[in-house]
């Protein structure tokens, strides 16, 4: 199971496919950069880009109260 739950994240996004869209772009930029750097991820980068747009998300609404 992916760890933030999936069901929150998509809560915050109008549809799951906008959702995808932009995991998969985050996705994408981070495998490129860790290429770049020729660093080893140990987390997949799908893995790390949901992390990344929780926090995000997260940040985002603690900054909105």
């Amino acid at each position: 199971m992916l760890n933030p739950a999936i069901g929150k994240l998509i809560e915050k996004y109008d549809d799951r496919y906008e959702l995808v869209l932009k995991v998969a772009e985050c996705a994408r930029k981070i495998a490129e950069e860790a290429q770049e750097r020729e660093e080893i991820l140990i987390e997949k980068p799908v893995s790390i880009a949901i992390n990344k747009i929780a926090n995000e998300d997260e940040e985002k609404a603690e900054t909105e109260e």
